[in-house]
């Protein structure tokens, strides 16, 4: 019973010495969501603004995107791992909406991660001013995905493009893992969520064929998929708990696996992610509520839901009806995109508008009182396909 008391007195001391502004958004959380559900007409451009702020925020003045907003500590530095894949996301946008800055925008983001190359052509993990600089796996996978699309918008990229992916093979052992250079802010172990880096060597070869990325890509999903069980499960899929990983590296690694399929489609890479696709469609609330971590036998370990993964997954559940037709995954990515837009403030102060948090509530265990830039940008990708996948089924 002590330790017990202990630790609540320790949450009630550190919610009486939170800043005013992380006090109102837990209020605010603890009255519910909005009944309303603004749509994607009217969160997405503000989701994508909150993105440019991001950038111009950020407190290194770089070129880079925040890692996140703090209620506690403001404004972060730039973090070059999500920076990488935002690129795609603006890129995307500025084709959508006919607004140029954001592909200006895209391309100062891919030069700056083209200066912060490592020489090997790796790119190190954590924020710009996180110690130890040291190359990882993981977030050159990420910053890939990035420079692959510089390249294909640009034509510009194809070095740096180059050196990362040639890095990635270079150093992948020959059963397809990446055993070496793990981030040094995240547990030590092999990572079954790195199909994430894969989906970067896909991008890559799709841009730039023939040099055996693909072939790289696919030897590490099925090495992920070696270890995924009848019910989906995958036993080394988080970044500091394996036995309840975050509905954001399960989001991960589905995307991987879904993306390998994309890129040969192979029926058995299809039931593969079916397999772990169900199981979180089966955890979806009638709310659209989807616990931030689960056991092994899919049952939620936590009561608050990880933003990040209900977008991530949200849109894994999309690709997978764009491919097999299968309405209950279009209605059950509807129904998470729909929670984590009600999460989205419309009004307010700057740094919170637009902005998507790690949890909700706000106190979650997942990027507590932070706004993550990750988080805005899956949120980005999956509310455009929804859109993309309601203008093709009106039309059909």
């Amino acid at each position: 019973m002590i330790p017990t008391l202990r630790r609540h007195a320790r949450r009630t001391l550190d919610t009486l010495a939170l800043p005013r502004e992380a006090k109102l958004e837990r209020q605010r959380d603890a009255a519910g969501l909005p009944a309303l559900d603004a749509g994607t007409e009217r969160v997405l451009p503000e989701v994508m603004a909150w993105l440019c702020r991001a950038q111009d925020a950020s407190a290194s003045h770089d070129g880079g995107v925040a890692r996140d907003f703090s209620l506690v500590k403001g404004w972060a530095t730039s973090y070059p791992e999500t920076t990488g894949y935002i690129v795609p996301t603006m890129l995307e946008y500025a084709r959508r909406s006919g607004q140029a800055d954001y592909r200006e925008r895209a391309l100062r983001m891919a030069d700056w991660l083209v200066k912060i190359q490592l020489p090997d052509g790796a790119f190190q993990g954590g924020r710009i001013d996180s110690v130890p600089v040291q190359a990882t796996t993981f977030n050159t996978g990420q910053i890939l995905l990035g420079l692959a699309a510089a390249e294909a918008e640009t034509g510009r990229y194809r070095e740096p493009m180059r050196r990362a992916a040639d890095w990635l093979v270079l150093h992948q052992d020959p059963d397809g893992c990446w055993r070496r250079y793990g981030s040094p802010f995240a547990a030590a172990g092999e990572k079954q969520y790195e199909t994430h880096v894969a989906w970067g060597l896909f991008e890559a070869e799709r841009v730039d064929p023939g040099r055996g990325y693909g072939d790289a890509g696919l030897a590490n999903v099925r090495w992920a998929l070696g270890g995924q069980t009848a019910n989906g499960w995958f036993d080394r899929c988080c970044l500091s708990d394996v036995t309840q990983p975050l509905t954001h590296t399960l989001g991960y690694t589905l995307r991987g696996v879904i993306e390998a399929y994309r890129l040969r489609p192979d029926p058995s890479l299809l039931a593969a992610a079916e397999r772990t696709a169900s199981a979180l469609l089966r955890a979806l609330g009638p709310d659209g509520t989807l616990p931030g971590r689960f056991a092994a036998d899919w049952k939620p370990t936590v009561d608050w839901v990880c933003l990040t993964g209900a977008a991530q997954v949200a849109l894994c559940w999309m690709l997978l009806f764009r491919i097999t037709g299968r309405a209950d995954w279009f209605e059950a990515a509807r129904r998470a995109n729909a929670f984590v837009r009600r999460s989205v403030h419309l009004q307010g102060p700057a740094a919170q508008r637009g902005g998507v948090k790690g949890s909700f509530p706000v106190q979650g265990e997942y990027g507590p009182y932070e706004y993550l830039n990750w988080a805005a940008k899956f949120l980005a990708d999956s509310l455009m396909l929804e859109a993309d996948l309601l203008a093709e089924t009106a039309g059909r």
